[in-house]
C-alpha cells in the first residue's frame, strides 16, 4: 500500500507562488501514477494534474495550465506541485493522490490512495 503526506500550502498574495510536496511511502511507490486535486469550501473535489509513473507524461487542468507544474522524484519517493502566478480562486484544499490504473484522466473514482490534504490560500 501508499500513505501519503502532504505538505508546503499556506497563504499567499496573488502573484505568488507555492510549492506543495507529497511524501510517499511504500515499495511500490514508483508503480504508481500520482496526481494533486483540491477542493474549495463547498465545492466538489477537482482536479489539478497528474504525472506517470517515470514522470514522462502530464496532464494539468485547463484552470491551472502554464501557472502550475507537476514532476515527481521517485529517487526521493516525493511528488510536487509548483504553483506559480496565483489567484483567489486557487485558494482550496490540496490533495495528494496515487493511483495503479494506466490513465492520467483527472477523475476523483480512479484514485486509489488519497493524503490528508493542505490548506493553501491566497489573498488579493
Amino acid at each position: 500500500q501508499v500513505q501519503l503526506v502532504e505538505s508546503g500550502g499556506g497563504l499567499v498574495q496573488a502573484g505568488g507562488s507555492l510549492r506543495l510536496s507529497c511524501a510517499a511511502s511504500g515499495r511500490t511507490f514508483s508503480r504508481y501514477a500520482m496526481g494533486w486535486f483540491r477542493q474549495a469550501p463547498g465545492k466538489e473535489r477537482e482536479f489539478v494534474a497528474a504525472i506517470s509513473w517515470i514522470g514522462d507524461n502530464f496532464n494539468h487542468a485547463d484552470s491551472v495550465k502554464g501557472r502550475f507544474t507537476i514532476s515527481r522524484d521517485n529517487a526521493k519517493n516525493t511528488l510536487y506541485l509548483q504553483m506559480n502566478s496565483l489567484k483567489p480562486e486557487d485558494t482550496a484544499v490540496y490533495y495528494c493522490a496515487a493511483w495503479a490504473a494506466y490513465t492520467l484522466v483527472g477523475v476523483t473514482s480512479i484514485v486509489d490512495y488519497w493524503g490528508q490534504g493542505t490548506q493553501v490560500t491566497v489573498s488579493s
